[in-house]
């Protein structure tokens, strides 16, 4: 965001001089200046990092294949669009070139409209221009801003949302200009070495991680082999309560049996005892 403002506002100090080979060359310089700062503080996404392999990484920093790049401008107009009262218009435009410049003209036949701009990647939406009421009819709102990392879904918005009566008509032309193959091989470049910083910095955190993740593993291996060799003590000891408690079984039994037959005897006499009275 800070990279694309940088740029608008050097290009808006450029428009005041009326020299138009020095308008040029200070507005080259300040896209210049702008892409290669941009470029040096690319940050990869968390997403990227994060990849199943390293090709995901590779095609945001390669940007577009130079075999079948044209690097030919994209010119999108809307001529007497109208915006519905209570409404707004959205004109979505994809910028997939790192290094783009993007130009915009905006205007409108009567009365104000609300007017904003905003840049939507994977880690979020970027400001451009703030959303606020403009009136374009008597002389066009213009702009230009660099958008330095792709891929960059821009969105031009026209609001009348606080309008319940009246339509707006407005019209628009948008010019996408991407990057010179110089240029754009020399943000490769730029952006591998800031990738190699990046991915340097996560490596050297990941490694302290994964020491210390080393380190628990290990402890946690020695902790469960000791609870290992518990249990198995602990099943032995169980093998011999098991055997006891059987026996222990088959003894009470017994006993019972004993004791049983003894009180028998005891209270209605011995059998051979019976016979002999009767003898």
């Amino acid at each position: 965001q800070q990279q694309q403002q940088k740029a608008a506002n050097a290009a808006t100090t450029a428009t005041k001089t009326t020299d138009p080979k020095r308008l040029q060359a200070m507005e080259a310089k300040a896209v210049a200046e702008a892409t290669a700062t941009a470029d040096a503080s690319y940050i990869p996404s968390a997403s990227l990092l994060n990849a199943p392999t390293a090709a995901p990484l590779l095609k945001q920093v390669d940007g577009p294949s130079l075999q079948s790049y044209e690097g030919k401008e994209s010119v999108y107009v809307g001529r007497s669009v109208p915006v519905a009262a209570g409404g707004t218009l959205k004109v979505p435009i994809q910028v997939s070139a790192p290094g783009s410049v993007v130009e915009y003209a905006v205007e409108n036949k009567t009365h104000d409209f609300a007017f904003g701009i905003t840049a939507e990647r994977e880690e979020g939406i970027t400001i451009v221009k703030e959303v606020e009421r403009v009136d374009a009819s008597k002389t066009a709102i213009t702009g230009k801003f660099l958008v330095g990392s792709v891929p960059c879904l821009i969105q031009f918005s026209f609001e009348n949302d606080y309008s319940w009566y009246r339509e707006k008509v407005v019209s628009y032309r948008v010019t996408v200009t991407p990057p010179s193959l110089d240029t754009l091989k020399a943000g490769r470049r730029r952006r591998a070495r800031a990738c190699l910083k990046a991915v340097a910095e996560d490596v050297k955190s990941a490694n302290k991680r994964y020491s210390s993740a080393t380190e628990q593993k290990v402890a946690m291996e020695k902790e469960l082999d000791a609870l290992y060799a518990q249990i198995e003590q602990k099943k032995k000891a169980l093998a011999v309560v098991k055997k006891e408690e059987a026996w222990l079984k088959e003894r009470v039994a017994l006993r019972e049996a004993q004791t049983k037959a003894l009180q028998q005897r005891l209270d209605e006499g011995w059998a051979d005892e019976k016979e002999d009275k009767k003898q």
